[in-house]
């Protein structure tokens, strides 16, 4: 049996991809600011599909969301994801779509109007849905122009949202949902040097009102509705290719803003102004052409109020390439 070498060069490129697309399709869940999320705005052939599993587990503090700030508050949140990215060609341009159902188990600790509480909380947390385009230096590409083109600067801008879905309960404190709907636009700039590269995005949040948040309990028989003013990120991630297959990454981000208002009165002590700092690492399943694992860390470096937790991340990522019938 003769092997073509395009085949083979194909064969090449979708292995690259796998790893380069992991990075994109398996950011951690968490407070929506604290994203750490490496070659984002990566560029791949129009139809290219991957699907990830992720697991990742969070350890330390707790953001009650400003309605009482407590300061001994910790817990463990064990979270397992799921992913489907495809790419498309978007008026010339390359672009992809994602979509990811995250599930979470979590059991939390802290003193709630002086009295010692614990929370056990298992369900779905709110999906989440990703529209990403390169308005520089990512035109819509096939596999054949795909294999000629090489990566200089990248300029693109994404949008993601997140509904009011997922495990919720008004009356309770903890939740694994938020009822609110939140959006993030964020401008994304990718740059090439080698076997070096540089990621910077800009970006931010912005809130719906959970119009029914903490309410008709014991300490509060009534309804509340609590809003949360916009929050601005900022993430870079410097990340070296050790072999094509095999690269890995120092991330870092900054958020700010994200006061919390209930019934009308603002908690300035909500107030959020974080950084957190963390590795990624991105390799090849042996033996394989389609699979890829990828495993991440991060914790808080700068906590003002929130953030101030450990995360680590696995990932196992199936793709491939295919037009749809």
């Amino acid at each position: 049996m003769i092997i073509r070498p395009s085949v083979l060069l194909e064969v090449r490129i979708l292995r690259t991809l796998i790893l380069l697309i992991a990075c994109a399709t398996c950011s951690l869940i968490g407070t929506e600011a604290q994203d750490l999320a490496p070659r984002a705005y990566v560029v791949a052939p129009t139809h290219f599909n991957a699907v990830t599993f992720t697991y990742s587990y969070s350890s330390g503090g707790v953001e009650l969301n400003g309605i009482v700030p407590s300061p001994d508050a910790s817990g463990q949140l064990h979270t397992q994801i799921v992913t489907y990215f495809h790419t498309l060609n978007f008026f010339g341009r390359s672009a992809n779509v994602s979509a990811s159902l995250p599930y979470g188990i979590s059991d939390t600790h802290g003193t709630l109007f002086s009295s010692e509480t614990n929370a056990h909380r298992s369900g779905l947390f709110a999906p989440i849905f990703r529209f990403s385009v390169n308005l520089l230096g990512g035109p819509a590409m096939d596999t054949p122009k795909f294999r000629k083109w090489r990566q200089k600067n990248i300029l693109g801008v994404s949008i993601r949202v997140v509904p009011p879905l997922g495990q919720y309960d008004p009356t309770k404190l903890i939740n694994l949902g938020a009822n609110r709907w939140s959006f993030k636009a964020e401008l994304g700039y990718s740059r090439r040097l080698g076997r070096w590269l540089v990621d910077a995005y800009g970006g931010a949040w912005f809130f719906t009102t959970n119009s029914d948040y903490f309410s008709r309990n014991q300490y509060f028989p009534g309804t509340n509705k609590q809003s949360q003013q916009p929050m601005g990120s900022f993430e870079s991630h410097l990340s070296y290719d050790v072999t094509p297959r095999l690269w890995a990454s120092l991330d870092g981000n900054f958020w700010y803003g994200g006061r919390t208002t209930r019934n009308g009165v603002e908690n300035p002590v909500t107030l959020q102004k974080n950084s957190r700092i963390g590795g990624t690492v991105s390799f090849p399943v042996p033996r394989t052409k389609r699979q890829s694992l990828k495993f991440s860390c991060s914790s808080g470096a700068y906590v003002h109020f929130g953030g101030d937790f450990t995360t680590v991340a696995l990932a196992w990522q199936y793709s491939w390439l295919g037009r749809p019938n």
